[in-house]
C-alpha cells in the first residue's frame, strides 16, 4: 500500500468539498496522479476501500474519514418512513427494531452480509458504495473494461458468480445484499454537495448498468457525499422476506439472493408485489413478470411457484453460471411463501 495523508471531516459539506474525486475516478486515474495529493477519497468503514489500496488498484493521495461526522449514523421516522444515516453500521440496521418490524427484508439483508466483526464497522452507505467483487476487476493483472481496458474477461474466462441478466460488455454482479431489498423497498438515496444542496434519487436510478456506464456502479458525481437512505412509507398489510444462498451461508458473498415485499388486500389478494434479484445482474435486478404473477391472486404454492419460474424468463447464462438460474427460481418462490405467510 501507498504512503497516504489522513484527513476528518466534521460535516458532509466539508467532505464534499474536500473529496475532490470518487473511487471509480480515482482508479482510471494516472498512476502518478493517484500517489499525489491531488487525489483525494472519502471513507466511511473503509472496509471496500482498504482492499482495493492493499490490493494496488487504488492509490490516492489523502484520504477523508467521515466517521466524525455528527449525525450520519442515526435512525429515525421521516414522514412515515425512515431516514437511514449512511454511517449507520449493518449491524445497527440488522438490529433496528422499527427495520425488524416494518422492513423485515432490508434487516434479514444486513444480517447476511459478512462477519458480525464487519457489520459493526461496515456502513450502509459504503455497502450501497463498494466496488465489484469480479475477480478480473479486482486483480491488478486484469485491465478489464471497468477499469478502462477492451473488454470484459469473464465473458471467456471464469464466471461461475457472475451475471445471468442484463450483461451489456460487463458481466458483474452488484455486490451490496442491502441493496436487493433497498430497492424492492422503493427506497431513495440523499446526497449532500459541497454547498449544502440536496439531491434525491431513487435507488434504483442512482444504481448504474453497464449499458449506461461500464466504468462505475452508481451515479454518485465527485463532489458529493451519500448523507443518507430513505425508505417510504409503507402500508400496515406490507409483509417482506430476503433470502440468500452462499457456497458459506455465515459470511461468504451470494451466488443468488431475492427481496420480496407483498401488500395483500383484507381478502388476501395480493394488490401490490415488488420483487428483486441480487447478485443476478450488474444493478439490483426487478422481475415484473413475476411480480405480474402474484398480483391479484391468493398465494399458495402454485402461484409462489409460477412467480419463480418468471423470475427467470429472459435470462441468458454464461458458460458456467446457469446453475443460478434454478437457485434464482427456488428463492422467489421460498420468499413469497414466507412473506405471504
Amino acid at each position: 500500500m501507498d504512503r497516504f495523508s489522513w484527513q476528518s471531516a466534521r460535516s458532509p459539506t466539508e467532505a464534499a468539498t474536500l473529496g475532490n474525486t470518487t473511487v471509480a475516478e480515482a482508479m482510471l486515474a494516472d498512476p502518478a496522479l493517484s500517489a499525489a495529493a491531488d487525489c483525494v477519497v472519502l471513507k466511511a468503514g473503509g472496509i471496500d476501500l482498504l482492499d482495493l489500496m492493499k490490493e494496488g488498484l487504488l492509490r490516492p493521495g489523502r484520504v477523508v474519514n467521515l466517521r466524525g461526522i455528527p449525525g450520519l449514523d442515526s435512525i429515525a421516522e421521516d414522514a412515515g418512513g425512515l431516514r437511514i444515516g449512511a454511517l449507520a453500521t449493518l449491524e445497527q440496521v440488522a438490529t433496528h427494531p422499527t427495520l425488524r418490524q416494518r422492513y423485515t427484508a432490508l434487516a434479514d439483508a444486513a444480517e447476511s452480509s459478512a462477519s458480525p466483526q464487519i457489520r459493526h464497522v461496515a456502513t450502509l452507505g459504503g455497502n450501497l458504495l463498494q466496488r465489484p467483487r469480479c475477480w478480473y476487476f479486482r486483480s491488478a493483472a486484469h485491465r478489464c473494461a471497468r477499469k478502462g481496458g477492451e473488454y470484459c474477461f469473464a465473458f471467456t474466462g471464469e464466471n461461475r458468480y457472475h451475471a445471468v441478466f442484463g450483461h451489456d460488455d460487463c458481466a458483474i454482479v452488484h455486490p451490496s445484499t442491502s441493496a436487493t431489498a433497498l430497492v424492492a423497498f422503493g427506497a431513495h438515496v440523499e446526497l449532500t454537495n459541497a454547498q449544502g444542496s440536496l439531491r434525491t434519487v431513487p435507488l434504483s436510478d442512482f444504481m448504474v448498468g453497464p449499458a449506461v456506464d461500464i466504468m462505475r456502479e452508481t451515479d454518485l458525481r465527485s463532489g458529493e457525499v451519500l448523507t443518507a437512505v430513505v425508505l417510504p412509507s409503507m402500508p400496515a398489510s406490507t409483509r417482506s422476506a430476503f433470502l440468500k444462498q452462499a457456497e458459506k451461508p455465515s459470511f461468504d458473498w451470494s451466488i443468488a439472493d431475492v427481496a420480496v415485499v407483498l401488500d395483500r388486500a383484507a381478502d388476501g389478494r395480493c394488490q401490490h408485489a415488488s420483487i428483486v434479484l441480487g447478485a443476478a445482474a450488474p444493478v439490483p435486478w426487478r422481475v415484473p413478470h413475476a411480480e405480474a404473477a402474484l398480483v391479484g391472486q391468493t398465494i399458495d404454492a402454485t402461484v409462489a411457484h409460477a412467480a419463480g419460474q418468471a423470475a427467470i424468463a429472459g435470462a441468458a447464462p454464461l458458460r458456467h453460471n446457469a446453475y443460478k438460474l434454478p437457485i434464482l427460481a427456488t428463492l422467489v418462490r421460498r420468499a413469497v411463501l414466507q412473506a405471504a405467510a
